[in-house]
């Protein structure tokens, strides 16, 4: 039995202190990539896209405003159309989003039932060493 009245060793408070600065690590770097997923940072990829649907709805929309061109029935067709394709786009994305946090948590569930099953074992292991 150690001074202080636990029957831990050195050696495994150490390793637990251990496991619990890694654990505050990754959990501040899986803070920072949930921050920039779920975060208002787009890709260029997704500016791109973002910039084409609205340079084309602007577009018919002067179209029609201004010219004869298109009959009003297909560009109303065609501007339905351009934003549900957006909405889809944008499910999709969310989707991509949520998977991935899934999976980040996921792996926090694993890693947290892991350590609570080495505590478990400690526990005993002190609990045998006191008797």
């Amino acid at each position: 039995m150690n001074t202080d009245g636990n029957t831990h060793t050195g050696e495994t408070r150490e390793e637990l202190l251990d496991e619990i600065r890694e654990f505050e690590r990754e959990r501040e770097q899986l803070k920072d990539v949930l921050g920039k997923i779920g975060g208002r940072n787009f890709s260029k990829k997704d500016n791109w896209i973002n910039m084409s649907f609205f340079i084309l709805i602007l577009a018919l929309f002067l179209l029609e405003m201004t010219t004869e061109y298109l009959p009003r029935l297909i560009s109303l067709q065609l501007g339905v159309l351009l934003v549900s394709v957006k909405i889809v786009f944008m499910i999709h994305s969310q989707q991509r989003v949520h998977h991935f946090q899934f999976w980040i948590l996921n792996s926090i569930e694993y890693r947290m039932n892991d350590i609570s099953k080495r505590m478990r074992i400690i526990e005993r292991s002190k609990s045998g060493e006191a008797n």
